[in-house]
């Protein structure tokens, strides 16, 4: 029988290994590849069970939609995209309106692809904005250094090594996950080119202190004419404390916050990959960062580590905004910090583990067992994940890393019954683990970043 007439499932494409290594000779009917490549992926982890992750899984029919349409447009080609540019325009404005830029006509912004590139040319323009006044003053300037966390997310690390900035890194401590004012004041010094603070660490999803590390850092300038600027990494926390808690400040309130960090694929509530990269004042972003080219065949000015980067979900994030707007942002957020908290109760009632995180802040459970004598976290991760769950037990930095911690962020798509359901599965593996081991199996994680 013809392929032509034959069902996808008994064509022979289903019973000859896919092409892995070789571009095949000759194509094959589009539904056979669909399927190929659909079915295989069906064997990976489900999304909705993955509380290992903080991106966005699901979003609006229409919001699919949209990004379907514009799937194609290339976001850089600003001379023929115009609407793309406004609406990123658009996105900035509103978000350096929430986050309290003091002057709406001197602040500035882009969008990035995801938080890592956000956080990257943050370090960029603070690391330029040093050299030059360093060697404006006839100063040393190849020794720049960053103070922050030993529990900042891999990217900043990376960023560090690859722009050749030294790492001052603050340590946990087995009973505390953030860091101090007093211990940044330790590390900074001349060659300092900004502090970092997270609203939302990867490890236990707390906040870092930085209303009161900025008044340090202001002190410290009055005291001693040191002007240190702090760098916010809210990658996770930037889209949940305007509307959970909007009391606290953390943002260009504060006299040394210069630049802000945001993934929009995460409380953004946007598919990956979508960033944020703001700064306080457009003259926070030296002249001597930003490229010219006319590849495209007008002139187009750059401040990026990508050129070409797709723009439909630039628009993705606008639907958001202006589809949510602050009540249904509010409204989300509450809801899964609710079920966090919901879980943190019913895991916590199992009387066997400790809470680091239990939702008070951030929609996170986090916790550590009380006893791994017999078996440990990564054991009972190991049992969950029998039953779909996704769940990272890690040890964190140093020098916390005694503490084996687990943690499950919650998002959109986990709902009440799911939590009751995780609270059963966590109870049933327990009483598995305590009637099988007598010694733990497996070996924990000794990092507990995400990505």
């Amino acid at each position: 029988m013809s392929d032509q007439i034959t069902p996808t499932y008994g064509s022979r494409y289903m019973t000859e290994p896919v092409p892995r290594n070789k571009i095949p000779e000759n194509g094959m009917d589009p539904k056979a590849a669909y399927h190929l490549i659909h079915d295989e992926l069906s064997t990976q982890g489900n999304p909705t069970m993955n509380l290992s992750s903080f991106v966005t899984t699901v979003m609006d029919e229409e919001c699919d939609r949209l990004i379907s349409e514009n799937i194609g447009v290339n976001y850089i080609d600003t001379e023929v995209y115009r609407a793309n540019l406004e609406i990123q325009n658009r996105c900035v404005a509103m978000l350096n309106d929430l986050y309290h830029a003091p002057d709406p006509d001197k602040c500035w912004g882009i969008e990035t692809i995801g938080s890592s590139e956000a956080l990257m040319l943050s370090l960029l323009t603070h690391k330029r904005v040093w050299r030059e006044k360093r060697e404006a003053e006839g100063k040393p300037f190849d020794k720049p250094n960053i103070v922050m966390g030993n529990d900042v997310h891999l990217a900043w690390n990376k960023g560090s090594i690859y722009f050749d900035i030294e790492q001052k890194l603050i340590p946990l401590k087995p009973d505390r996950y953030t860091i101090t004012p007093e211990e940044v004041l330790e590390l900074v010094d001349e060659n300092t080119i900004m502090v970092v603070g997270v609203l939302g660490t990867s490890y236990t999803f707390e906040y870092d202190p930085i209303e009161e590390i900025n008044d340090a850092l202001v002190k410290l300038k009055n005291d001693k004419g040191l002007d240190i600027p702090l760098h916010v990494d809210g990658a996770s926390g930037a889209f949940i404390a305007p509307f959970l808690n909007p009391e606290l400040k953390w943002d260009f309130q504060l006299e040394q916050v210069r630049s802000i960090n945001i993934s929009g694929h995460k409380y953004g509530l946007v598919y990956p990959g979508i960033g944020w990269a703001l700064w306080r004042d457009e003259a926070d972003v030296p002249a001597s960062l930003v490229t010219e080219t006319n590849v495209l065949g007008f002139p187009e000015r750059s401040f990026s580590l990508n050129f070409s980067r797709g723009g439909a979900m630039i628009l993705a994030q606008y639907y958001n905004l202006i589809r949510l707007g602050r009540t249904g942002y509010t409204e989300i957020q509450n809801a899964m910090r609710e079920n966090a908290r919901y879980l943190a109760k019913g895991v916590e009632a199992l009387g066997r583990f400790d809470l680091i995180n239990d939702g008070t802040f951030t929609p996170c459970c986090c916790c550590k067992l009380k006893d791994e004598s017999k078996w440990n976290g990564a054991d009972l991760v190991a049992a969950l994940a029998q039953h779909g769950w996704i769940i990272p037990a890690f040890t964190l930095p140093p020098d916390a890393d005694s503490v084996t911690a687990m943690r499950m962020t919650i998002k959109e798509t986990f709902s009440r019954d799911m939590a009751d359901k995780l609270i059963n599965d966590i109870r049933m593996a327990i009483e598995k683990l305590d009637a099988t081991h007598t010694k733990p199996h497996h070996e924990v994680q000794d990092r507990g970043h995400h990505h």
